[in-house]
């Protein structure tokens, strides 16, 4: 069912008349309702004005924008970034570059940001699967370089994903990697720096992460992170020179924010610890640890819990074709006692 609401919501969302607990969408950190962070955003607007929308390549040059790529950089432990306005021209920025470079192979659900006009990624079979296929593949191509194309993550399935098998691809070939990272950064790795640490360092295969970082993090805006080499490269492309940049208010506000960040992250982790140790019996959810999002594959969840005032996710994706998926999902925001009145609603239902 679609809920028409005039108001973003956060740890409780109002439709209808009444007022519902909201365990759904994509602000893991609950950046988008917090109080501070929105202190830092005026701030920024202060300084930085509204909005921006120059090229980045104009005469008139703001610092903000290379002190945020520097930082992301070692945020994300690569050795440089490049910001865009939104996680999907990103994305498609270092894919139309790349599909010239080598032959693309798409993992299932890689999220369509990454797509060309000729990909159609299968949202049916498993990671695990594909990843037998690749190898099996790389044996036999000819093709260099090989280019993969992936999730971090299923956030649609709470799975994680294990990326040792790099380590068995022949080293006399090359290979490039580009991991949608959009649904890891702000959450998963050390302090929330997301998936890059536990890629293998590998001579033969270069890693390149992108992603949104509105999610967790909060700013309307991706990044591409990869060698200094494939940066430099990406600065040239009409996706960077032409678009406008993100918000440098936003940006402000990200660097101020660092703080926050962490403890925003710990408080999350506190509400899937509770939820996971009361839920862990009824064998309802498929997730990983640390992870906020919590699969179901009992659609039926979402009305029943609705008759509880507790609204979660759950809709066809990637398109009104395609299965209904439904999660619930937690934040930051989200106190005790709404994890509790959560926990104890869907005890009812199991009973």
């Amino acid at each position: 069912m679609i809920q028409i609401i005039q108001h973003l919501p956060d740890r409780v969302i109002q439709t209808e008349g009444k007022e519902f607990l909201y365990f759904s969408g994509t602000s893991y950190l609950g950046i988008s309702r917090n109080p501070d962070f929105q202190g830092y955003l005026q701030e920024g607007i202060t300084q930085y004005g509204t909005n921006y929308s120059s090229s980045r390549i104009s005469n008139i040059q703001l610092d903000i924008f290379e002190e945020t790529e520097q930082y992301l950089a070692t945020y994300v432990k690569t050795e440089a970034a490049l910001t865009f306005s939104s996680g999907f021209l990103a994305g498609q920025a270092i894919v139309r570059m790349l599909q010239t470079e080598g032959e693309l192979f798409y993992a299932p659900r890689t999220h369509p940001a990454l797509w060309t006009s000729n990909s159609d990624p299968s949202f049916l079979s498993s990671y695990q699967e594909w990843i037998e296929h690749i190898c099996n593949t790389v044996e036999a191509s000819t093709s260099s370089p090989l280019v993969f194309l992936t999730n971090s993550l299923d956030p649609l399935y709470g799975e994680s994903y294990d990326f040792s098998w790099l380590q068995h691809l022949a080293t006399h070939k090359r290979f490039i990697l580009v991991v949608d990272d959009s649904h890891g950064i702000g959450v998963t790795g050390n302090d929330g720096n997301g998936i890059a640490e536990q890629i293998p360092s590998l001579p033969h295969v270069e890693v390149i992460i992108v992603g949104s970082i509105g999610k967790a993090l909060g700013i309307p805006g991706g990044v591409v992170a990869g060698s200094t080499q494939r940066i430099a490269q990406l600065k040239k492309s009409p996706f960077f020179t032409a678009g406008s940049p993100i918000p440098p208010a936003y940006l402000y506000a990200f660097l101020q924010a660092k703080e926050l960040y962490q403890d925003l992250r710990k408080k999350l982790f506190e509400n899937i610890e509770l939820f996971q140790q009361e839920t862990l019996s009824l064998q309802l959810f498929q997730s990983f640890p640390n992870y906020p999002v919590f699969y179901t594959q009992h659609n039926t969840l979402y009305d029943s819990l609705y008759q509880h005032q507790i609204l979660i996710s759950s809709f066809p994706y990637p398109s009104p074709y395609h299965p209904y998926i439904t999660r619930i999902i937690l934040n930051a925001s989200h106190t005790q006692e709404d994890i509790y009145q959560l926990i104890n609603s869907l005890k009812i239902q199991k009973a």
